[in-house]
């Protein structure tokens, strides 16, 4: 997000086309249906923000205020187990996964805010940059972790191909600004922010999975056992989902999709093809 032109960018809530613009932002003033959506797509915001950030501190905090051996002794220890015999590299990876990650939750959500682009571009651009450089380092350790993760070999291509897509998704939407291509920027954020979000879902799936196999536990059983049944099957689906639905809001904004190769640079200030009917 180095450009003047990142200033242009829409928010998540945008859509591309000028009738959908029109619809979603009021810029034609304010019609009976136009409110709602416009309400809906602000909570929609609120709660990816808030949730975010909820995660954030909840994931990250306990590993920076305490050591692993210490977290693994704990009842919430989380992944620590999992790490605190690993060796020093894998640790220092783990620890750089949680901070990127952390700080990528944090900043993600305000690159799709309206107000902070459109009154403090240059806020945006820096927090951009940030949030591009967190990603960078969060998914780079996510790959060196991700052969020690605890869902086995369904983790390992699972969150490294999240990883895999994470660096790529983050490097397609720098690329994309830079050659002042701001649709095409905005499509690979989303799909990139969809895929940060997966710290967020993967919270939300664990305990949905462990609920429904509660009637199916026989008296007994080990909670470490339906733990990691229901945690076997996170590796893809806390962010498939995500991009199922990333996919869709690109294509219902007219976003160029992600087999669209990249064309000369859109003069600056023009509307991009993608605006168009």
């Amino acid at each position: 997000m180095t450009t003047e032109t990142a200033a242009q960018q829409s928010t998540l809530p945008e859509r591309s086309s000028t009738s959908d613009d029109q619809i979603v932002t009021g810029r034609t003033g304010d019609g009976p249906t136009r409110a709602p959506r416009r309400t809906g797509t602000r909570i929609a915001w609120t709660w990816v923000l808030l949730s975010s950030l909820g995660i954030a501190a909840f994931a990250v905090v306990p590993y920076l205020t305490a050591p692993l051996r210490e977290l693994a002794a704990s009842p919430s220890g989380g992944l620590a187990g999992n790490y605190a015999e690993q060796s020093l590299p894998i640790q220092v990876a783990f620890y750089a996964h949680i901070v990127g990650g952390g700080i990528a939750l944090m900043l993600g959500p305000l690159q799709f805010w309206r107000g902070l682009r459109d009154r403090h571009p240059r806020v945006h651009r820096w927090t951009g940059r940030v949030y591009l450089g967190a990603i960078g380092v969060g998914g780079i350790a996510a790959l060196v972790i991700a052969p020690v993760n605890d869902a086995g070999l369904v983790g390992l291509f699972g969150f490294g191909g999240l990883g895999v897509l994470w660096l790529v998704s983050g490097w397609l939407a720098y690329r994309a600004i830079r050659r002042r291509d701001v649709d095409t920027h905005r499509a690979w954020m989303m799909r990139n922010l969809a895929l940060t979000y997966a710290a967020v879902t993967l919270r939300i799936w664990l305990p949905l999975l462990l609920l429904v196999q509660l009637p199916f536990v026989a008296p007994g059983t080990d909670f470490d056992a339906v733990f990691a049944n229901a945690y076997a099957a996170v590796p893809f689906l806390c962010w498939v989902p995500n991009l199922i639905v990333a996919e869709w809001l690109i294509a219902r904004r007219g976003l160029p999709g992600v087999w669209r190769s990249g064309g000369p640079a859109p003069t600056p200030g023009v509307v991009t093809g993608a605006h168009r009917r």
